[in-house]
C-alpha cells in the first residue's frame, strides 16, 4: 500500500503538468488562431494593402504565438528558456542541415512577399502547374485549379521555377486562327472577321483588331486574328468568337476545310 502511495506521489506532479500542458497547448492553439485571424482582416480592410501579405503576415503571427507555446509547455517541465536556447545553439548545424527545405521555404516566401510575382486571386502558371492563387503564407502557395482542385506548392519550389501570371496586366490579346477553302474570297473573310469581332463589345477599339492571312496550309488560307480585351473576358470572349465565327462563315458562305482522304484502287 506505501509503494502505491509512493508511486501516486512521485508520478502526480509528472501528471498534473502533463494536464497543464495539454491546456496551455490548446489555449495557445486558439490564441494562434485567433490572433492570426484578426491580423488578416485588419490588414485585408485597408484598401491600400494587398491580401497576399495579410495572409502572409498572419502566417507569421500564428506561427510566433505557437513557438511562445512551445516553450511555456517545456518550462513546465522544467526545462528553462535559456536551457533551450543553449541546447538550439548547440545543435543549429544539424537543425540547420535537417531543416534547410523548410528554412529554404521561409526564405522564399520573403522574398515572393518582396517582390510579388503574384497576388491572391490571380490565375498563374508556376512551373507548369496553374490555377488561382488562393493563399501564400511563410512555407506554402496554394493553388486552386478551374475544375476546384487544390494544389500545395513549397515556396521554394514556386521561387525557384518559371512563374506565368495571366492576370498582372488589366488587358490580353486574344490570337485565334481560322482556316478557309482555298476557293474562297480571303478579302472577304477578313471583313466578316472584323465585322464580327468590333460587333462584340468586349473587344477594344484601341489597339485595333488585326486579321491578316498568316499561313498557307495543304488544305487551308490560315487567317490570323488578334483581339484585345480585358483579361477578365479573356476566356469567354474567345469560346464566344469560335462560335459566332462558324456562324458568320455558314452566312457568308465561307467553307471550312477539313483534310480529305482519297482512296484509289488499281483495277485488277
Amino acid at each position: 500500500m506505501n509503494g502505491t502511495m509512493e508511486q501516486v506521489t512521485v508520478y502526480m506532479p509528472l501528471v498534473i503538468n502533463a494536464a497543464k500542458a495539454l491546456i496551455v497547448l490548446i489555449i495557445g492553439w486558439l490564441i494562434a488562431g485567433a490572433l492570426s485571424s484578426f491580423v488578416r482582416k485588419r490588414i485585408v480592410s485597408h484598401e491600400r494593402i494587398d491580401d497576399t501579405i495579410g495572409g502572409f503576415a498572419a502566417s507569421i503571427v500564428r506561427w510566433l504565438v505557437l513557438l511562445v507555446t512551445f516553450i511555456a509547455v517545456l518550462q513546465l517541465f522544467g526545462i528553462q528558456a535559456t536551457s533551450l536556447v543553449a541546447v538550439l545553439g548547440a545543435g543549429t548545424l544539424a537543425i540547420g542541415l535537417a531543416l534547410q527545405g523548410t528554412l529554404s521555404d521561409i526564405a522564399a516566401g520573403v522574398m515572393l512577399i518582396i517582390f510579388r510575382p503574384y497576388k491572391i486571386g490571380q490565375y498563374v502558371s508556376i512551373g507548369g502547374t496553374s490555377g488561382t492563387v488562393k493563399d501564400l503564407n511563410i512555407f506554402v502557395t496554394e493553388l486552386v485549379t478551374p475544375d476546384n482542385v487544390q494544389i500545395i506548392m513549397p515556396n521554394g519550389q514556386a521561387w525557384g521555377t518559371v512563374i506565368t501570371n495571366f492576370s498582372a496586366h488589366q488587358t490580353r490579346r486574344l490570337d485565334l486562327t481560322f482556316g478557309i477553302d482555298y476557293g474562297d474570297d480571303a478579302d472577304k473573310a477578313i471583313q466578316i472577321i472584323l465585322d464580327t469581332a468590333t460587333a462584340d463589345a468586349r473587344v477594344h477599339k484601341d489597339p485595333e483588331p488585326w486579321v491578316r492571312v498568316t499561313n498557307l496550309g495543304d488544305s487551308s488560307v490560315d487567317l490570323g486574328v488578334r483581339l484585345w480585351c480585358d483579361a477578365g473576358d479573356y476566356w469567354e470572349l474567345k469560346f464566344h468568337m469560335l462560335k459566332s465565327m462558324k456562324e458568320a462563315f455558314d452566312a457568308g458562305g465561307i467553307s471550312i476545310p477539313y483534310p480529305h482522304q482519297v482512296e484509289i484502287q488499281k483495277a485488277g
